[in-house]
């Protein structure tokens, strides 16, 4: 997988849950479902379901993970 990953540019972790422990531990039930997840290691946001480019679907997460980016280490999940 790293070779994968590397040759694709990623450069943040990827988590692989073959055995649905992670799947579990959140009480997934749907597929697809993202998680934005803040510097600190909380969830931020959650969003099932397919999102497709230019969406409005789409351009929420994107909007969401912008703010989060955005945010430092230190003020990470502050504010409402």
């Amino acid at each position: 997988m790293r070779r994968e990953t590397r040759s694709l540019g990623v450069t943040y972790p990827v988590v692989l849950d073959n055995d649905l422990k992670m799947w579990d531990a959140l009480g997934n039930e749907y597929w697809p479902t993202v998680y934005l997840v803040d510097r600190k290691g909380r969830i931020r946001h959650v969003h099932t379901g397919e999102t497709h480019i230019g969406s409005e679907e789409a351009r929420e997460v994107e909007r969401l993970l912008a703010g989060l980016l955005n945010e430092s280490a230190a003020n990470a999940g502050a504010g409402p």
